[in-house]
């Protein structure tokens, strides 16, 4: 039985989807100015896995993740580049498709771009309108009157006289209230070149938070089942989208909230702002971008990860060693649910996708695996690997994949090795694995012969 913990009640709660058998979940995607760092990663890894398991676990699921493809921070980046919005948007989203598939994650069911639903934002603004939620300001900017939304504040905690306006929602002048955020940008007389489109409220761009409102009601419905994204965009952003959707709909919004934790650099959250990130592509110039994907399994999503090369390095040999144990063997990925290793994957996936544990249970399928050499534990290693995205390649690929040297030149060194060994060249064969292992080769005598993997 499938346990999630839910942001909104902040507990663990039993997963009742709203239709039996059918999941939809939406996740908000990137804001495409950039390359995509490690925390965005940690997002579509995260969420990829939660996929993953709940069609392993027999749901039919509707996955939609959006593109941010119209923002402040993109229009800053692209009059700075001398380039359009679209080529500028056009190029980082190809970077981003990039970086996923590298990283495993299968591509959402649908992945639409803001600049697409316009007018399904227009539309919920005027029925927020309707429904006195929305206002017309002095700077002809239209606002979400917070306060007259009586459960604001319930996702974050915090009363309304805690909450405060968050980093990307703009006190604007003619609010009625601080607190209250923008649905709708008027454009501004004095810059004619901004990027515009028309309205009822006339010409402007919606504001940040609408978006995903109109995106997610418009590919899943006025009530579904999960919403994720990262701890950071909690409040003011999916706050705000509660009161949004629901001040629209008059019907609950979303029945489980899930937020991953930080990507963490020296105890601070990873941030473009703070200058101290990571991209995907940086990192994997030089680590396996299935060792990058362990990496981030290997801590429960909703917990902080720490990020630095130590970490890496030891998440690589970790997945050598699962590799390792799969070496030999040819097996067809399966699955015996009645096994004990099974049950156990089970019951951690089941508690609030709990990976780590997920994680420990592949290690004793290994260990297990080393002492009996069962096919079929080779084939139950795969299978509950493959459902976390990892141990899907061959042995021999992971194992020697990114060797500083070419496959002949090693080849070529250890059948020079094995000639001095049978020449009694002790001195020589130990040169020779001395001289490969400080090249990142280490090289492993069987009976049948020496194989290498890379350190």
């Amino acid at each position: 039985m499938l346990k999630i913990y839910n942001s909104l009640t902040r507990s663990l709660e039993v997963f009742t989807p709203i239709e039996p058998g059918r999941v939809r979940m939406y996740v908000c995607g990137m804001t495409v100015y950039d390359y995509c760092h490690l925390g965005h990663g940690r997002v579509m890894v995260v969420f990829d896995m939660v996929k993953r398991w709940l069609e392993a676990s027999g749901y039919r699921v509707t996955y939609v993740r959006n593109i941010t493809d119209i923002d402040d921070k993109i229009i800053k980046r692209a009059q700075e580049n001398g380039e359009s919005i679209k080529k500028l948007t056009d190029r980082f989203i190809a970077a981003m498709h990039e970086d996923a598939a590298a990283l495993g994650v299968l591509p959402p069911d649908h992945e639409p771009r803001a600049t697409a639903y316009v007018d399904k934002m227009q539309e919920l603004i005027a029925r927020l309108e309707k429904n006195g939620y929305a206002y017309v300001a002095a700077n002809h900017d239209v606002c979400y009157a917070v306060r007259k939304f009586p459960r604001y504040g319930r996702l974050s905690g915090k009363s309304l006289e805690d909450l405060r306006a968050g980093s990307r929602v703009e006190i604007a002048e003619g609010k009625q209230d601080p607190l209250d955020f923008v649905l709708w940008k008027h454009a501004k007389a004095e810059e004619p070149d901004e990027v515009k489109w028309d309205s009822p409220w006339g010409p402007g761009r919606p504001g940040w938070h609408i978006e995903c409102s109109a995106m997610s009601q418009a590919l899943l419905g006025e009530h579904f089942d999960i919403h994720g994204g990262g701890q950071d965009l909690q409040f003011p952003h999916h706050e705000n989208e509660i009161a949004q959707s629901e001040g629209a709909s008059n019907k609950p919004f979303v029945n489980y909230w899930m937020h991953n934790g930080f990507v963490r650099v020296d105890d601070e959250k990873m941030s473009k702002s703070l200058g101290n990130f990571f991209t995907i592509r940086d990192v994997l110039k030089r680590y396996d971008a299935e060792v990058v994907r362990f990496f981030i399994l290997r801590a429960h999503y909703r917990s902080p990860l720490n990020y630095s090369d130590a970490h890496l390095e030891d998440a690589k040999a970790a997945l050598a060693r699962l590799y390792t144990a799969l070496k030999g063997f040819e097996a067809t990925p399966a699955i015996d649910w009645d096994e004990a290793h099974a049950r156990r994957f089970k019951e951690a996936m089941d508690d609030d996708f709990n990976t780590p544990e997920a994680i420990a249970v592949l290690f004793d399928l290994a260990n297990a695996l080393n002492r009996s050499k069962d096919p079929q534990l080779a084939a139950e290693l795969q299978g509950l690997g493959g459902i976390l995205g990892l141990l899907q390649r061959d042995s021999r690929q992971f194992l020697q994949a990114g060797a500083s040297l070419s496959e002949a030149d090693i080849m070529a060194r250890i059948a020079a090795r094995t000639q001095a060994k049978k020449a009694k060249n002790w001195a020589e064969a130990d040169r020779i694995r001395e001289e490969l292992k400080a090249a990142g080769i280490v090289l492993e005598d069987t009976p049948t012969g020496t194989t290498w993997r890379r350190a």
